[in-house]
């Protein structure tokens, strides 16, 4: 089974994250790694450090709407990275 959406974490130069949600992971890490993606742009290089694939693009959007909240960051510090 080919599960379709992707949240990721990126893990940037200077020590701050990026949450993102991707429907082709591989397209979307390219565009950050050539600098095409604003927020990384200038924190390049970045390396993924979590990603999680889901069937449904209800519950990785809400998965990543979770991980940018206060309680899905300190989630993120203490049991993803």
């Amino acid at each position: 089974m080919i599960l379709p959406y992707a949240v990721y974490i990126l893990e940037c130069k200077n020590g701050q994250y990026y949450t993102g949600f991707s429907r082709n992971l591989g397209n979307r890490l390219r565009a950050h790694r050539r600098g095409e993606v604003s927020f990384t742009r200038d924190k390049l290089p970045v390396k993924l450090i979590h990603v999680v694939f889901f069937k449904e693009v209800i519950k990785a959007y809400d998965y990543e709407r979770y991980l940018k909240s206060g309680s899905g960051i300190a989630f993120r510090n203490k049991r993803l990275i």
